[in-house]
Parts: C-alpha cells; structure tokens; sequence
C-alpha cells in the first residue's frame, strides 16, 4: 500500500492488498504447525515452524508495527507474556524500575520475582520524575516500565521526559501502551524503546481473544533476545487468535475513537454529579495529568474512567446497581464494563477502596450516562 495513507487506512485494509494465491480480500488464516522444505534443506516460503513465525502473524504484526511507527513487532500469548517476556531478559542482579500504579497482575509478579532474588524492583509514583532520577541506578538500571493512563486510576506520566532521564542512565524504557492504543498516542515518537499491549483489549476489541503484543523502535540486540525467548518457551499466539486479532483491528480507529467520546461524556456527567466525590479521566481539566496527556495524546484520553463514591460498601453498591455496563474484568471491548476494583486486588492494593472503574464502550453516551445516573440514585447517599 502507499506509503503516504493514512494510518486508519493501513488498519481498516489490513495494509492492503489481496490474497495472491485466490485473490482473496480478506487475509487468509493459515493453520499450519509445519512447512515443507525445498530439496536442498532451505524454507523457499521463509517459514519453519509455527512457534517461530506464521503468515497470519505476519500480516498482524506488520499492521501493528505500521501503526505504532515501530521497526518490528510481535505477538505474544497474552499481555503478560509479552511484559513476562521483557522483564526476563533481566540479568541476576540486574535492577529495574516501575510505577506504583500499574496493571496488578503484573505488579504483583514484579514484586515476587524480586522477592525470590531474581532481580531488583524499585516502584515509583506515577509520572515522579524526581523520583524516578533517585531510583535510578546508573549501569544497573535496564527497565523503566510506563504504564500511562494507568489502570485504574488513569495516572499520566510523561513519556518523552522518561525516556530523557532513563536514556541518560543507559536504561530502555518500556511503555505499556494498552489504554491508549497507537490511535491515541505513539510511545516510540516520543522517546520509548518498546511499547507493550494486551491486545485482548481494545486492539482486538471484542474481549474474544486473548493476546499480547511488543513493538520495537530498533532490531538491536534487546529485541534479539525478546524474540529468541518467544520462540522458546513457547509463548505464543495460535493462527486464529491472530487472525481474530488482525479483524479486529481493522476497525481499531473507529472503536478506539467512539469509546474515548463516550469516556470524555461519562467523565463529565461523573464530575457534576453530586455524589461522586472524584472522577478521574485523563480528559478532565483538573485531572493532575491533563496537560501531559493533551501533548502526548491525540483525539481522545482512551475508555477507562474511574470514579469514587466516598465508602467502600457504596462502591458495592453502585456497581451492582448498574444495567448496562456489565461487572466483568477486562476493558477495552465494545461492550461497557464495570468493576469494584480493590477488592479485585487484594490486599495491599493502591487503589482506593471506593473506587469504581468503568471501561467505557462504544454504546450510546446518554443510555450510559443514565445508566450511572440510575445506580447512583439506587445506592442512596
């Protein structure tokens, strides 16, 4: 395809061009484990095994590293694989930063890798740049992980400035991009090494698959090792999850745009509603991050919203009482998602205990606002 379209024609085309075998429009899923080799030993289709590469991974991770201005990418069983996958290049002794808010299955594994010796964990407060400069340990630091808007309390943190301060230490930057997209913002412009995504989330979009997915700025010798580790221990996606994920993305922009309008909209009815004691979106003017995301986003702040309601049991409440948005983990489909976060983590969580998070879809904005509306009324003050 040219080279001069537009990001939202590379997904919605699946990057163009048909199936030269059938002329197929839509890309073709190939199931295949195995490839046959030529007389003479070698792989003439450029395929050997399909825990090292498949056509339907192929055309996927293109578009992904297309849409993210990346050197390459690929796919990975799920989220924590690909960040699994990254950490593990870790020498012993080696030492690694990450936010204090963060996806919490992940935090988690940090904590106990670390724990058990593996490697050394320091956890920051979100977009603190002073004390990302004290963490750091110049020669021993590999990783700064990013996790910006952060799940769930959509904290920001600025990407171009982290990566300043790592580079100069002599660490890489990892941005976990899931919330945002490539749609709305673009990790590697702005400084980052790679981005990682749950593409179980809104890269597929229909919470009917799950995947992951890393996209480099460089094929060095980092990017070597992630994909030698891929191979393997395996982790992998399966052709047809591929080939879902490839479908989904095709409608990427129009998805990722149309839940970020609902979000901002919910947002704003969170942040007038005399019952809510805090609404927190990246879109807000008063939001503590809004104006490092209005630099580093474009067209929108992403689908999660959380808001607080002042007491533990009114959360409980208030999530059991909605209709619409239905109380299951996970974010980033169409469908609008609802949950108590705390109890979810567990003890010694971050998250207020009154905090409700919303995974906003691609529903009608006042059939949702109502929705809140109605539930808040229910759980009374």
């Amino acid at each position: 395809m040219a080279s001069d379209v537009k990001r939202s024609t590379l997904a919605a085309q699946a990057l163009g061009g048909s199936d030269p075998a059938t002329g197929a429009v839509v890309p073709p899923l190939v199931a295949s484990a195995t490839y046959e080799r030529a007389p003479d030993g070698s792989y003439p289709g450029g395929h050997t095994y399909t825990r090292d590469e498949n056509p339907t991974y192929d055309r996927c991770e293109a578009l992904l590293a297309s849409l993210e201005d990346g050197r390459e990418a690929l796919l990975f069983a799920s989220g924590m694989a690909a960040a699994a996958t990254v950490v593990e290049t870790l020498a012993p002794g080696d030492h690694m930063i990450a936010p204090a808010e963060m996806y919490w299955t992940l935090r988690g594994w940090l904590q106990g890798r670390a724990a058990a010796g593996r490697f050394a964990l320091d956890l920051v407060p979100n977009g603190d740049l002073d004390a990302l400069r004290r963490a750091l340990r110049p020669g021993a630091t590999r990783i700064v992980w990013v996790e910006t808007p952060a799940n769930p309390t959509c904290a920001i943190t600025d990407i171009a400035a982290t990566a300043e301060i790592a580079h100069a230490a002599g660490a890489r930057v990892v941005t976990d991009s899931t919330v945002a997209t490539p749609v709305l913002c673009r990790p590697l412009r702005l400084g980052a090494d790679l981005v990682m995504h749950s593409a179980t989330k809104q890269l597929n979009g229909h919470s009917d698959v799950l995947a992951g997915a890393l996209v480099t700025a460089r094929d060095d010798d980092l990017w070597a090792r992630i994909r030698h580790e891929r191979a393997n221990r395996g982790a992998v996606l399966g052709p047809f999850e591929a080939w879902l994920l490839l479908r989904g993305m095709r409608t990427l922009f129009l998805r990722v745009a149309r839940s970020a309008e609902n979000a901002q909209q919910v947002a704003e009815a969170l942040a007038r509603h005399p019952d809510v004691t805090a609404a927190l979106y990246p879109g807000l003017p008063d939001h503590p991050g809004h104006e490092i995301a209005r630099r580093q986003m474009q067209g929108g702040y992403g689908p999660i919203v959380s808001f607080r309601v002042g007491t533990e049991a009114r959360a409980h409440q208030v999530a059991g009482a909605l209709r619409l948005f239905r109380n299951a983990t996970s974010l980033g489909g169409v469908e609008s998602l609802v949950e108590h976060r705390a109890p979810v983590e567990g003890p010694g969580t971050p998250v207020p205990p009154d905090l409700i998070r919303l995974s906003v879809g691609i529903e009608d904005a006042g059939d949702l606002v109502a929705d809140l509306e109605q539930a808040l009324a229910a759980a009374g003050r």
